[in-house]
């Protein structure tokens, strides 16, 4: 078994795309059993970059979806979330969802899904920030750089709010006006992100996209000031508190307005 496992896992970087696409639909059906997960697990030094560089290199086909199931599936246990940050799993998921959300949102469902598990961990939290940062420090440079932010807020919310949602499980009625993704993640209690540079990193990146009217009927779409004031509840730094209030100020008396914008299809 370990020898095929080993041959399996080559064919995710065969010349042939249809060796590629059938081999990266094999491992996506090990990555479903606990069996599988742990065979891929003691070979996750070759088996998670070759699922990266087939996302990468095969988008949106089924090979590359496939690879996208496959890492969701992997990202689940920590440690690998924290290996796959290191290799770029972040960087990757968002330069994917950038050339193919609008035309493959359920490719963009997977890769928010696996950006939900990545930010498990600290460093995945740290290395969303850094490519949203370069985002956002071009929005000075070029309105349709803004309208590019805008456009992946909606993929982004679970991955930006997480960090500043507090630990607090979240009641039936706020995670009803969630998308998915997000309101799973806010069903049960959570781990604080302890470093209080990426809490207020995450802030800041939410705050560009609120001050353009698009990204804030996004925000209320997704009920994100509730879940900016149970954060806020929980917080304990001046400077972060003083971000969140920042937001706060762009929110109010637009409130009833943008959240029943936000809200229509």
């Amino acid at each position: 078994m370990a020898d095929e496992l080993d041959e399996l896992i080559n064919f995710l970087s065969d010349r042939n795309p249809q060796v590629r696409g059938a081999a990266a639909d094999i491992v996506r059906g090990l990555t479903g059993g606990e069996d599988g997960l742990r065979a891929l697990t003691a070979r996750a030094d070759r088996a998670l970059p070759a699922l990266l560089r087939l996302l990468a290199s095969a988008g949106g086909s089924d090979a590359g979806q496939a690879a996208a199931d496959s890492l969701v599936n992997l990202s689940q246990d920590a440690g690998l979330s924290t290996r796959l940050v290191a290799l770029g799993a972040v960087e990757a998921a968002m330069d994917v969802m950038t050339k193919r959300a609008a035309e493959q949102p359920g490719l963009a469902r997977r890769l928010v899904m696996l950006l939900v598990n990545l930010t498990h961990v600290e460093s995945g939290v740290a290395s969303l920030l850094q490519v949203s940062g370069t985002i956002r420090n071009c929005c000075f440079e070029a309105d349709t750089q803004i309208q590019s932010l805008i456009s992946l807020a909606e993929y982004l919310w679970p991955a930006l709010l997480l960090p500043v949602a507090g630990k607090k499980i979240y009641s039936e009625e706020d995670r009803s006006k969630m998308p998915l993704e997000l309101a799973s993640a806010l069903s049960h209690e959570r781990e604080a992100v302890e470093d209080s540079e990426i809490r207020q990193q995450a802030l800041e990146a939410i705050y560009m996209i609120v001050l353009q009217d698009d990204g804030r009927k996004s925000f209320w779409s997704v009920n994100g000031p509730r879940i900016l004031q149970v954060g806020y509840e929980d917080e304990e730094d001046p400077k972060v508190m003083e971000a969140y209030e920042l937001i706060g100020s762009l929110l109010v008396g637009k409130g009833e307005d943008e959240e029943e914008q936000g809200e229509k299809p």
